[in-house]
């Protein structure tokens, strides 16, 4: 089943990119001056990845692309990112390597455990009344936070009526999402995520663990939709009861955190829900007053 496209969301084209000034980057602990030559290399480099692979890191905030392409010159072996982007656009291999880097892979099971509690008590009673659930995981990585999602519509018994969308920009994280399958010993870490969450069981039940791996119970996602899918190009495709977009739009421009929102509040159907992550708000948004706080330390909105 392939995402559809409902419409374009209604939002504004992202303004011109401006040349930011060098400052100071720490990695590692080690602090770097950019210099200029390097500034204009960077924005070469975003606007060919653009141009070729059609994927828009242009308006991703610009520290922390810096210092990722900044980690992907040292582990590559390139001395320039003009050298780096001359053999990327003939290599899409590289390409693919060089998403690793550009994309944000960092999840954990029921990570933040007191949002998702919060979903239990303060959404899951409103969803209970629908037919029909649709749920969609924005910027889903790994998949950590749809499979925790889908632990607790079990829970709740919501999965029977349930379809999961989870989307990303990275194929590679997505299979692995799609796969549900993770070292083991990280999944016995999250145990203690998983019961201050509220789960209601161990969250060894839903896993098979053998050697050293741990795959989830494919019937906790009974349907499914993963999808090659950019906060930044792309548009509506779904309309959607909840959608959970955490620690993703931290990494974004305030330009692209604003189109990201906007396309949120387009897909989700009257009074849905939007769930960001702990340091993430609509506070400033341009969108901020399309929606209502729903549950604020956990930044859990409702939509006007």
């Amino acid at each position: 089943m392939a995402p559809r496209k409902l419409k374009t969301p209604d939002t504004a084209p992202l303004p011109p990119l401006s040349l930011p000034l060098p400052v100071p980057v720490v990695d590692h602990g080690e602090t770097a001056l950019p210099d200029a030559n390097f500034e204009i290399e960077l924005e070469l480099l975003l606007e060919a990845i653009f141009r070729k692979y059609q994927h828009d890191f242009r308006h991703y905030a610009r520290a922390s692309v810096r210092r990722r392409l900044q980690q992907a010159l040292h582990d590559l072996g390139f001395a320039t990112l003009s050298q780096l982007q001359d053999r990327m656009l003939r290599d899409p291999a590289l390409f693919a390597r060089m998403l690793q880097y550009l994309t944000v892979q960092v999840s954990e099971m029921f990570r933040d455990p007191s949002y998702f509690r919060a979903i239990r008590e303060h959404v899951v009673p409103v969803l209970q009344t629908y037919p029909s659930i649709n749920v969609w995981v924005a910027g889903c990585s790994s998949g950590e936070e749809l499979w925790s999602l889908a632990i607790l519509f079990e829970e709740e018994g919501l999965a029977e009526r349930t379809v999961f969308y989870a989307t990303d920009i990275n194929p590679d994280a997505l299979a692995i999402a799609r796969a549900g399958v993770y070292d083991a010993g990280r999944l016995r870490a999250f145990g203690a995520n998983y019961l201050a969450a509220g789960g209601r069981r161990s969250l060894s039940d839903y896993y098979h663990a053998a050697y050293g791996k741990a795959k989830f119970s494919a019937g906790l996602i009974r349907q499914s939709v993963f999808a090659d899918h950019s906060l930044a190009t792309d548009s509506v495709f779904q309309e959607a009861q909840l959608i959970s977009c955490r620690n993703v739009l931290i990494y974004f421009d305030r330009a692209l955190q604003d189109r990201a929102i906007g396309l949120f509040h387009d897909a989700l159907a009257r009074r849905g829900f939007l769930g960001l992550g702990s340091k993430e708000s609509l506070h400033f948004s341009a969108h901020a007053g399309d929606f209502e706080p729903l549950v604020p330390r956990e930044r859990l909105y409702r939509k006007l």
